[in-house]
């Protein structure tokens, strides 16, 4: 069963929740995003809690992934124009604090 949603920023709060989304998706804003870039980046974070957040906001569609085929082959993520149209109100939750 499909849980009703009454507030439209309730789905973007769901899609920003959990372990370290809201900071990959902070960076992910300033540059594209290099996996081992991001474990340096985010203090306390590890692989697998990385991983799975990244799995997620890719599902979501806010973060697109990308294999660079270039020597040495490597992945970034990039946001999608779903999430680039999260830009502003992200920036407005951050300007309440």
């Amino acid at each position: 069963m499909e849980e009703i949603e009454t507030c439209p920023a309730q789905r973007l709060l769901k899609m920003l929740s959990g372990k370290w989304k809201a900071e990959i998706f902070r960076l992910s804003v300033e540059s594209p995003l290099r996996f081992n870039s991001l474990l340096r980046q985010i203090q306390g974070s590890n692989k697998q809690s990385l991983a799975t957040a990244l799995k997620e906001l890719e599902e979501e569609g806010l973060l697109e992934k990308t294999t660079i085929k270039l020597k040495p082959l490597h992945i970034e993520y990039n946001l999608t124009e779903k999430g680039k149209m999260l830009i502003p109100v992200f920036e407005q939750l951050e300007g309440l604090s």
